[in-house]
């Protein structure tokens, strides 16, 4: 057997409690394993101590498995009557059976030697107050990102000064174009019509830029944008409409003008703010517009965002203290923490009981561009952005030589990473302010709904770029954040591309398959590069999502009901086809 292939910890996203009930157990194994059973029961069915040497617990087959590049993850759900479990693994290859405990591997006569001390793994209670719980209406959310300056500008009496012409084409990052919360508010009912059921704005607190991550105050939203009755205004015309809204908070770092920093500038180590930043040593040249120094850090070396000291128990509180004025204020439902690997653990845990004794099904996401497993054991973020899943989308399509197989590692990948119930409301997107846009990414109308296809039909809670709709273009920063050119869209220009992310965006909030954790790859067709998986949920319902990534048609056994499609005529998905169907 390969034994440098098996692993399981009881620990993290290998065994965790999904509710008060439900106990998750899973295994990674290497592809030799064929065949795996879990022995399992209360640590104490023999007693406390004497005769415990003697405990087997009940044999079961683990039945549930995906394929990942090089391993196979095995999974199970038990439900250990008294809170506690006790449990170890029997492993068959084509030849061989090795029991797995926490110290290792057993053979069958290791196993029963009399006198011999059995290492079991063991899950001592299922504290309610330790499950890992996620609020429940992010699942069936579908986002929407505004970046507030380019959606939508609302006049209101004479243009300010310094604000451009709204155009449509390239922007540049020292334009501004006006964009407000009342324009966002006049876009509700048009928002509401895509299906649209949740709006993640970009930052509106104070700054200097355009896309104010450089915050100057934390309480007070940004002039250019409106005031607080307007975003008041904003939520509850939102709710209204069954749209929750999520705010962008930028606690890693400040801007070049937030008071506490500018009086760090003006008395050093004398200022009472000192410690709220991570200072290395003083004095530091003002002028200097990197921090490749070492003197203070700042966010990615630019020194006008020194990062914030969240270590610190006077940020803690100080942003605590913000974070909870704005959700009892405005009632707001989401919050998303910008660059949200770098803040402290301490900080998050401290924000969370927060935020969540006052709101209790409060989304709170971190922006993590990597596996965020250290920030996703139910006491931190509830989910993070899925940036792996697009990584893995984009990879696909962009490389032929991957397979159907590699879509399904890639895939799989994505979701073993996390406990189910991160992953029931992990946030997947295509693009967003900091990436180029989907449609510049693939330069191809059919891959972009393709792509489109899958973000609409895996796991999580799915969101959109403003313009997506449109297929608006742009490459990176400042490119991806161009104006919406709503002249051309309420002239129709772009309506049959409107019309086909209603279908997704439709088909998403009706089927409750595409709303469960449940997904599998038949993989029947034969063609190398033809996707296709089906999303199943409790009831037994089940869709089915292919895609023809290849270069030539493929004949499709017709059946079932087609929900939508794309080149797809008379039983052939042709090339660049998609096809998603009841079976």
């Amino acid at each position: 057997m390969e034994f440098n292939g098996v692993y399981h910890k009881t620990t993290e996203q290998m065994s965790y409690a999904l509710n008060q009930e439900d106990l998750i157990v899973n295994l990674k194994t290497g592809y030799d394993v064929n065949r795996v059973f879990l022995h399992y029961g209360d640590p104490f069915e023999n007693g406390i101590l004497g005769g415990a040497e003697s405990w087997s617990g009940r044999r079961e087959e683990i039945p549930f498995k995906k394929r990942l590049k090089n391993q196979i993850w095995w999974t199970t759900t038990l439900k250990p009557a008294f809170k506690r479990c006790k449990y170890y693994f029997e492993l068959h290859t084509a030849d061989e059976v090795w029991y797995y405990f926490e110290n290792g591997f057993l053979t069958e006569e290791q196993l029963q030697m009399d006198g011999k001390i059995l290492q079991f793994f063991t899950v001592p209670w299922m504290n309610p107050a330790d499950v890992n719980v996620t609020p429940d209406w992010v699942n069936s959310t579908v986002w929407y990102q505004i970046f507030p300056d380019r959606f939508c500008r609302e006049e209101q009496g004479e243009r300010p000064e310094g604000i451009s012409e709204w155009k449509s084409g390239p922007v540049t990052n020292a334009q501004r174009f006006g964009g407000n919360l009342n324009g966002i508010r006049s876009r509700l009912s048009y928002l509401a019509d895509l299906g649209i059921t949740g709006i993640y704005l970009n930052p509106i607190f104070e700054a200097d830029s355009n896309h104010k991550y450089d915050t100057k105050d934390y309480q007070k939203i940004d002039p250019s944008f409106g005031s607080e009755a307007d975003f008041s205004k904003l939520v509850q015309e939102a709710h209204g409409k069954g749209i929750r809204v999520m705010l962008d908070g930028v606690f890693n770092h400040c801007g070049p003008h937030f008071a506490p920093w500018l009086d760090v500038l003006e008395k050093g180590p004398d200022s009472r703010y000192y410690d709220w930043f991570m200072i290395n040593e003083w004095p530091f040249d003002q002028k200097r517009f990197d921090t490749r120094d070492g003197k203070f850090y700042s966010f990615a070396f630019y020194a006008q965002m020194p990062k914030l000291n969240t270590n610190n128990d006077e940020v803690i509180e100080y942003i605590g203290d913000i974070c909870c004025w704005w959700v009892e204020k405005f009632d707001v439902d989401g919050l998303r923490f910008d660059v949200g690997n770098e803040v402290s653990h301490k900080f998050l845990k401290r924000i969370r009981q927060r935020l969540k004794r006052i709101k209790p099904d409060i989304y709170l996401l971190g922006e993590i561009w990597h596996d965020a497993s250290q920030w996703l054991l139910g006491d931190e973020y509830d989910s993070v952005m899925n940036y792996p899943l697009m990584e893995s989308i984009n990879d696909f399509f962009l490389d032929e030589s991957l397979t159907k197989e590699d879509f399904e590692y890639m895939i799989n990948r994505c979701y073993t990473m996390y406990m189910q119930q991160n992953n029931n409301v992990i946030f997947n997107l295509l693009d967003s302010h900091d990436t180029e846009r989907l449609i510049h990414r693939v330069k191809d109308l059919d891959i972009f709904f393709q792509q489109l296809a899958v973000l609409f039909s895996m796991p999580g809670s799915p969101c959109i770029y403003y313009g997506t709709e449109i297929a608006l273009d742009g490459a990176h920063d400042p490119d991806c954040r161009r104006c919406m050119p709503w002249d051309e869209i309420e002239k129709g220009t772009w309506k049959d591309r409107t019309d086909d992310i209603k279908k997704l965006i439709r088909l998403r909030c009706k089927e409750d398959c595409l709303h469960s954790l449940y997904f599998h790859f038949p993989n029947e067709i034969s063609d190398p590069r033809c996707v296709e998986y089906i999303r199943l949920d409790d009831a037994g319902n089940r869709i089915e999502v292919l895609l023809n990534c290849g270069r030539r048609a493929i004949e499709i056994v017709e059946k079932g009901e087609v929900l939508y499609s794309r080149n797809f005529a008379d039983g052939k998905l042709n090339e660049k086809g998609t096809l998603i169907r009841r079976i």
